[in-house]
């Protein structure tokens, strides 16, 4: 979702490499240039796995049990003060008095911003702990001494840097002989600190997309602040020079691949009628070199009543660079498709499962996991199909190169000259296989990497069987090994420095029961020790679009929590992607209300188990992370004591009016038909506050740049709960986008805030409010 917009297809230029969900833990250092597994052999997507010292601890007797109450009313079922009977969106909307807080810029709703933000400036940078957070966390977010985040392109390797002199950041590119060296010789390509300037502009680097094989030109995403919504220009990387005349995207959400040196195929805005309700494409044109968009011929429509992210061209090349055929990816809604052929006699439906998920092409077969039951194969299962040109679509055999079990799961995929890797989550530990695919199946072998790890592709590409590939743990810091697809011990060639004091910390994991009985993982990273009346805890969790949440370092989490005595919980709840297409699809739509669950379950287990207390568990999320804990807080408050909410969706009755909101119809369901509306006020958060409630004081955070999650959702639930009331801190960054990380100064800013709050909440000892009077009537319509 919301942290997903683009269910992303390997091959896709998307609007940034950061449409993966961030935690409060968020992994990402500076910006890693946007690659597709066809254009440059690596889809960048969160590894599986598990972390050093897994372990599970017997549950406690029940004379051990501190639990509160349950609430008199069944979680998830509607209180004696149900949602009001006219859940008709007209109704919704005349009922909403905050509506106006819709209005991004409008005068009157930047008025509001500005005194929140003012507000709970003055409650969180006031506290003595915050300048220390925020020089730590700039300090780690600018060390020279990072991992440089690899992409291999033309030969060598790519990365994009930012620091505290590039702040915006530096497009570079060095040998692989030289990277692996512990000060490699770098290049620039593009600075866009000195671009900005020179331009005028707040130019924040979103990826690039190079012609395979030389990778000279490349089409370069810019984004005016942080937002999805990119400028695409023409680059290139030997002159280091724009293309003079070369090609240009204006602003907008698009979806474009080479075709050749002069053809590139787009999806984009061609004017009136061209998007869906959701914002996004649904027309395909051939796009000639030196041709305005208008005058680009169409070659593929869809229809502006679909769902998902947005129509898809998919350009299928063979390891030297050579197109072997064009597929266009037709999103009906967010998890579903259809797959179209361009042939010389127009498009052709293709044989495909509807839920697949395309790699890319290798040996003269589409590689793709499915992600429901097809044909004889199993949901989840690792693919490859083949077809020519002029044969009809899906004729010809399809090989299964991997069937996960119940407990496994098909994480990553990339293809490399000779082999597919795949990263594998096995109860949620991450390992590394590659197949060398026949004619009737694949042989796979096991790349050895350490067991119990995370393990993620940082860079593979289709001209070698060269991989970069990232090993990590809670506590274990991120290390970079050099592998060979086709088998041999990987060498390590980069660790990054330890960031925290981990020697007294250890990390388990754990089983909580959920309310259905499913059981439900989660992992445990704390001091050795824990006091007997608990220690404070964060429990983070997502929980949906299909989104793995392994173990992952974190050393602005372990520098500002765990070296100052805090616990932190990482939640698999049903909705991620750690056990595959079941895990995720269980607690869609009507079935919504078992994520929630889930992550009660996960409290009440921490709570059973004596390693905290509800006046010491917090709870952070963003995105769809704030679905779960904007519910968890309405609906279990007794639970906990402080909530980081970010970049959230709250208003569940309106999200789908709210750009771009409609594209995650699939996994939500739609407010605009009756039943629908009826399961989803069952739990929007906005619609359940109610008086009387001795709910915890939240800190509710968002971007006004975020064009992925509208920042009216976080603004009216902070102005509800304090017209009714309720103590909230507010705060909405300027700029910097759904992915808040368009500098690491503002992102130091950020993550200090965060810490600043969850300390003064669950560290010092008190229920009371922090923001004090501040809250009193800034809900009021002015």
């Amino acid at each position: 979702m919301t942290d997903q917009p683009p269910k992303p297809t390997a091959f896709s230029a998307r609007a940034t490499a950061g449409d993966r969900p961030a935690t409060l833990v968020e992994n990402g250092r500076g910006r890693r240039p946007a690659a597709s597994p066809l254009s440059r052999g690596a889809v960048v997507v969160l590894g599986a796995a598990l972390l050093s010292a897994c372990a599970t601890a017997a549950p406690p007797l029940e004379s051990d049990l501190r639990l509160p109450p349950r609430p008199s009313t069944a979680v998830g079922e509607p209180s004696p003060a149900a949602p009001r009977a006219d859940l008709s969106p007209e109704a919704v909307k005349a009922a909403d008095e905050f509506l106006w807080l819709e209005e991004v810029n409008s005068p009157r709703a930047l008025a509001w911003v500005r005194e929140q933000n003012a507000r709970t400036a003055a409650v969180l940078t006031t506290d003595p702990r915050y300048p220390r957070f925020r020089d730590q966390a700039l300090s780690i977010l600018t060390a020279t001494d990072r991992i440089p985040s690899p992409s291999f392109r033309a030969g060598g390797v790519d990365n994009f840097w930012q620091d505290k002199t590039n702040v915006k950041g530096v497009w570079r590119h060095t040998t692989l002989d030289s990277y692996r060296t512990a000060k490699p010789r770098w290049k620039t390509i593009l600075d866009i600190d000195a671009l900005a300037k020179a331009e005028g502009r707040n130019w924040i680097f979103k990826g690039d997309r190079c012609l395979e094989p030389a990778e000279r030109l490349c089409l370069v995403s810019l984004s005016d602040g942080g937002k999805d919504a990119v400028t695409v220009r023409e680059f290139d990387t030997r002159t280091q020079r724009f293309v003079a005349d070369g090609f240009t995207l204006p602003e907008g959400k698009h979806r474009f691949s080479w075709l050749d040196r002069d053809t590139l195929l787009v999806a984009t805005d061609f004017g009136p009628g061209t998007l869906t309700e959701s914002g996004y494409p649904y027309i395909v044109r051939e796009l000639k070199r030196g041709q305005s968009l208008a005058q680009a011929r169409e070659v593929f429509r869809g229809s502006a009543e679909d769902g998902g992210y947005g129509v898809d061209p998919l350009v299928l090349r063979d390891a030297k660079g050579v197109v072997q055929g064009v597929v266009i990816e037709r999103p009906i809604d967010t998890f579903n498709a259809e797959h179209h052929r361009l042939t010389p006699s127009g498009s052709q439906r293709m044989d495909l499962p509807a839920k697949a998920t395309l790699h890319g092409w290798h040996e003269g077969r589409l590689i793709f996991t499915s992600g429901e039951p097809w044909k004889s194969f199993p949901a989840g299962a690792l693919l490859g199909t083949a077809f020519a040109n002029d044969a009809p679509a899906g004729s010809a055999s399809t090989v299964l190169l991997f069937a996960p079990t119940p407990r496994q799961a098909v994480e990553q995929v990339a293809i490399t000259a000779e082999r597919i890797a795949a990263v594998v989550y096995d109860e949620v530990r991450g390992r590394l296989i590659s197949f060398d695919m026949g004619p009737t199946g694949a042989a796979p072998t096991n790349i050895p990497l350490p067991d119990n790890s995370t393990v993620t592709l940082s860079a593979t590409t289709t001209a070698s069987n060269r991989m970069l590939v990232n090993v990590q743990g809670f506590i274990t810091p991120s290390t970079l090994f050099l592998a060979d697809a086709a088998g041999g011990a990987p060498v390590q060639i980069k660790a990054l420095p330890v960031r925290f004091n981990a020697a007294d910390a250890t990390v388990e994991q754990f089983t909580a029961t959920s309310r259905d009985g499913t059981r439900i993982p989660y992992f445990v990273t704390r001091p050795k020790s824990i006091p007997a009346s608990g220690a404070p805890t964060i429990l983070f969790g997502y929980g949906g679009f299909a989104v793995a949440k392994p173990p992952v370092y974190i050393p602005e989490m372990g520098k500002l929590w765990l070296e100052n005595g805090g616990v932190f919980v990482n939640a698999n709840i049903r909705g991620g992607g750690e056990f595959g297409p079941a895990w995720h699809q269980s607690v869609l739509k009507a079935s919504r209300q078992g994520a929630f669950d889930d992550f009660a379950a996960v409290a009440e287990d921490l709570i059973r188990r004596g390693i905290t207390t509800p006046e010491q568990l917090g709870v952070y999320g963003r995105s769809n992370g704030g679905v779960l804990t904007s519910v968890s807080i309405t609906q279990r408050p007794e639970l906990f004591d402080a909530a980081v909410i970010e970049s959230p969706l709250v208003d569940m009755l309106r999200y789908h009016e709210l750009p771009a909101g409609a594209s995650w119809i699939g996994e939500y369901g739609d407010p605009r038909i009756p039943e629908d509306a009826a399961f989803i006020a069952r739990y929007s958060a906005y619609q359940n506050l109610k008086p009387g409630r001795r709910y915890p004081e939240p800190y509710i955070t968002t971007n006004t740049l975020d064009d992925r999650v509208h920042p009216g959702h976080a603004r009216k639930f902070a102005a509800r709960m304090q017209a009714m009331g309720y103590p909230a801190l507010y705060y909405e960054n300027t700029e910097g986008g759904h992915s808040n990380d368009s500098d690491p100064v503002m992102n130091a800013e950020r993550w200090a805030r965060h810490y600043t709050y969850l300390s003064r909440r669950l560290m010092d000892g008190t229920r009371a409010s922090t923001a004090g009077s501040a809250s009193a009537t800034a809900g009021g319509a002015r």
